[in-house]
């Protein structure tokens, strides 16, 4: 039913678009740069169309935050969705260095490996600021590039070069505390309804993984995304902005600071919905990409 590389807890899922994303959740091995050994990356790819699309996930996340968007996306277009370098389901080896730089360069051999033409790059959160960064370095790989409350300007570590041992541990652990205690005392005082604890078990089903420790504590360590800002202004492809209008968690002068400075942008806000707009109003965002996708 599902592969064998999930976690056995996700046979407690019960969102049948969970369950059915994570049924089609496939693994390819992609020779990378850094490591003789290629890497086992977790992908999904459903759909046809002339130009696919390509949906990046954000920090501490899986493809499965797109179980909501990937289906109505793909009805029309040839999608595909994966885990990047260090995330998800995609297989960790310990020894290498999880950074923005390899987690670009990991990117880049997967759509060389699997797509090997020009794609309309979506990018959640973090997922935003990983689009940006390819599309920069390598820009033949894009044609749009749409950013949902994208990581650039703000979001990123700038103190996690910093963290030493153990504090370098405790910060990560504390991380995942949050998503294990949430879901355990939603359950137990029933202070969250059914559907918001479901969504936090799809959330924390990746900490499971091997090498998921090290590999978030390696990333936060990087820095993130914190170099990115000033190179912002030198997108030059076409750009949709979709921005929740309630987002709290990166606010909403973000959104005018990338309109501002991406030349050929523009700037739709999601209402009803906060920081990710692709879960609470998937209906909306769909329409929205493939209106931007057929324009010429």
């Amino acid at each position: 039913m599902f592969a064998s590389f999930f976690p056995d807890s996700l046979l407690q899922l019960r969102e049948s678009s969970a369950i059915s994303l994570a049924q089609s959740t496939q693994r390819k091995a992609i020779a990378t740069p850094f490591h003789p050994q290629p890497l086992a990356t977790a992908y999904v790819h459903q759909g046809e169309g002339k130009t696919p699309i390509v949906l990046l996930h954000g920090f501490d996340s899986s493809l499965l935050e797109f179980r909501h968007l990937l289906p109505l996306l793909a009805e029309e277009n040839e999608t595909c969705a994966l885990d990047l370098l260090g995330f998800g389901f995609t297989e960790r080896i310990r020894e290498w260095a999880y950074t923005p730089a390899s987690v670009k360069t990991h990117l880049y051999c997967f759509w060389k490996a699997m797509i090997e033409q020009p794609v309309i790059l979506v990018g959640a959160s973090m997922g935003g600021a990983a689009a940006i960064d390819l599309t920069l370095t390598y820009p033949e790989v894009v044609q749009k590039l749409i950013l949902i409350d994208s990581v650039g300007y703000s979001g990123g570590f700038p103190m996690g070069a910093f963290l030493f041992p153990p504090i370098d541990f405790l910060a990560v652990e504390w991380w995942r505390q949050r998503k294990l205690q949430a879901l355990f005392w939603g359950k137990t005082t029933g202070s969250l309804d059914a559907a918001s604890i479901e969504a936090i078990r799809i959330s924390a089903l990746h900490l499971e993984m091997p090498g998921w420790h090290e590999a978030i504590t390696s990333f936060t360590k990087s820095g993130g995304y914190t170099h990115l800002a000033e190179r912002i202004p030198q997108l030059d492809k076409q750009t949709l902005i979709l921005w929740g209008e309630a987002d709290k968690m990166l606010g909403t002068a973000d959104a005018y600071k990338f309109k501002h400075a991406i030349a050929d942008s523009e700037l739709v806000w999601i209402q009803e919905a906060g920081h990710a707009p692709h879960i609470e109003q998937p209906h909306a965002v769909a329409s929205e990409i493939m209106r931007f996708c057929s324009r010429s």
